[in-house]
């Protein structure tokens, strides 16, 4: 099982979509506080539709209490831009996949403390944007599912 860990997310249709793969790939959800939603938004529930009885989650009430909770444990942050490409990583079941807010990415603490934990996503350099959340989340966790041949 992989975990998906979501710092601080900003906007619930990210989230529900995520937690909808989280469901289907058997994966475990951490939302790590404070979030810009309610857990009982509406735009949350429409994205999540009815897999929100079936989402393996986990909610940490800070980011310091996430940290202590992580140690011991393997895990990437996926943010933009690394030298390390997530194609490159031998992925492990139990795998901690971190990504960062919508906005702002993960925080520059975080990563200066962590840098070789970092891994991206190649995009272009043309245009100095992201993909959106969900994608991102889908695309590092398909390919962390296919090096495990995709056993659930």
């Amino acid at each position: 099982m992989f975990n998906i860990v979501l710092l601080m997310p900003e906007h619930p249709g990210n989230v529900g979509n995520i937690a909808r793969t989280c469901v289907l790939t058997e994966s475990r959800l951490h939302l790590v506080r404070p979030f810009k939603f309610n857990l009982s938004d509406k735009y949350l529930k429409k994205a999540g539709i009815d897999y929100w009885e079936y989402v393996d989650l986990v909610i940490h009430d800070s980011l310091d209490e996430f940290l202590e909770y992580l140690k011991d444990k393997n895990f990437y942050l996926v943010e933009t831009p690394s030298e390390n490409r997530y194609v490159d990583v031998n992925f492990k079941d139990g795998d901690y996949l971190i990504f960062g807010r919508e906005k702002e990415g993960i925080d520059e603490k975080l990563l200066e403390a962590y840098k070789e934990k970092i891994i991206t996503i190649p995009m272009t350099p043309k245009i100095n944007r992201s993909l959106n959340l969900a994608n991102s989340v889908s695309i590092v966790l398909y390919e962390a599912l296919r090096q495990l041949d995709f056993k659930f």
